[in-house]
């Protein structure tokens, strides 16, 4: 949980972050876009909001 705390305090410095992480629900939550990747290939592209927001998302990746 720290470790989020300490990359939103560099982000909000104006500074980009990728954020590689297994926790999906917890990354998306602070992130401002999203990628999903199936097999090495990126699946899906949206900002974070969106497949937080997508029942298909939430239903295949965030375990809801």
């Amino acid at each position: 949980e720290k470790i989020f705390e300490i990359i939103q305090s560099i982000n909000r410095e104006g500074k980009t972050v990728l954020l590689v992480e297994q926790n999906a629900l917890q990354a998306l939550q602070i992130a401002h876009e999203g990628i999903v990747l199936e097999t090495g290939k990126v699946a899906l592209q949206r900002p974070a909001r969106e497949l937080l927001a997508s029942d298909e998302v939430r239903k295949a990746y965030l375990g809801e």
